[in-house]
């Protein structure tokens, strides 16, 4: 009897010895990969890249940042949807999550019960910008050269539904000027365009359009949130510009596949928020023209469901399609 007690006791403690705690506890055991759904050089793309430096000295693991760009986003995100639910694919994604869906339709996942949050990282800071060669220096001049020539100005995004595209399309109906879309795979691209004078204006990052500004290449006529970003704090909002109703937050953030363990989400959260509020993170996120955002994972996935929801009513409201 007393060796079939032992037994048991043996085997209680085996099984609590390999319970999910344990599992985390141990995680991570190899590289992670975080997937950016858009190019290289994105807003998103730079500051994801500075955290993976952070998070890679923090948990002894290589932080790999790989961009699977195309199909505004939704290539990289389907990814990651139908990866592994182990904690070594994280999808870092933007406002584009939702408004995305609400614009395309369909897409080969549910943008909010095929992921688990884990937290947002920072306000997506964007900013409208033309080129310094097209003699538009301000809002009023852009507004009054849509107005003159209805259809016949051009604007870029990162895609169908990204939010860029939406930033823009609240921004023309605010303004009640029609301009014609044309999407790009990254902002990036978009910007090439608009620096070379094929297309008028777009809404980009902060991040990306900062050395620009200084070079003189850019003219930026005012940011699209409801904050002035740090980088640019001469820069007016687009609603103190004038434009009623124009403004459109955005952010960044962290999901994994909604299966993955409980104790790996609160890991990966404790770990993301220690990296994004240290010293050298807040030094580069203000050169990035934007501040460190962090919510629960609870938060987090609450706001995914309210957004959803939101963008689906602007595509309504705005009668948007895909071209």
């Amino acid at each position: 009897m007393i060796l079939n007690i032992l037994r048991k006791t043996a085997v209680a403690l085996t099984l609590l010895a390999l319970t999910p705690l344990s599992w985390a506890q141990a995680y991570p055991s190899r590289p992670i990969k975080i997937i950016v759904p858009y190019g290289p050089g994105t807003a998103i793309d730079v500051i994801v890249r500075h955290l993976s430096e952070a998070l890679t000295r923090q948990m002894g693991q290589p932080i790999i940042v790989e961009n699977k760009a195309g199909a505004s986003g939704t290539i990289g995100t389907a990814f990651v949807a139908t990866s592994a639910p182990d904690g070594y694919t994280i999808l870092s994604d933007a406002s584009t999550h939702t408004s995305g869906p609400a614009m395309l339709g369909k897409v080969p996942y549910d943008p909010v019960r095929d992921f688990a949050g884990i937290t947002t990282i920072t306000e997506s800071t964007l900013v409208l910008v033309v080129a310094k060669s097209s003699g538009i220096n301000s809002v009023a001049d852009l507004v009054a050269a849509g107005k003159a020539k209805p259809g016949a100005l051009t604007y870029a995004s990162a895609g169908v539904g990204s939010s860029t595209h939406m930033t823009v399309e609240k921004f023309n109906a605010a303004a009640g000027i029609k301009a014609l879309h044309v999407p790009f795979k990254s902002t990036t691209d978009g910007l090439t365009e608009v620096l070379a004078g094929r297309v008028t204006y777009t809404y980009t990052g902060v991040a990306s359009a900062v050395p620009m500004i200084r070079d003189n290449r850019l003219v930026p006529l005012a940011v699209g949130g409801f904050r002035r970003s740090a980088a640019l704090p001469g820069i007016s909002t687009i609603e103190e510009a004038g434009i009623a109703g124009a403004g459109y937050p955005g952010w960044l953030g962290l999901m994994l596949p909604v299966k993955t363990p409980r104790d790996i989400v609160m890991r990966l959260h404790a770990e993301v928020t220690k990296a994004m509020t240290s010293p050298d993170m807040k030094e580069k996120l203000l050169k990035a023209g934007t501040d460190a955002w962090i919510m629960s994972p609870e938060e987090f996935d609450a706001m995914l469901k309210r957004e959803m929801l939101e963008n689906e009513k602007l595509v309504k409201e705005l009668n948007l399609k895909v071209q």
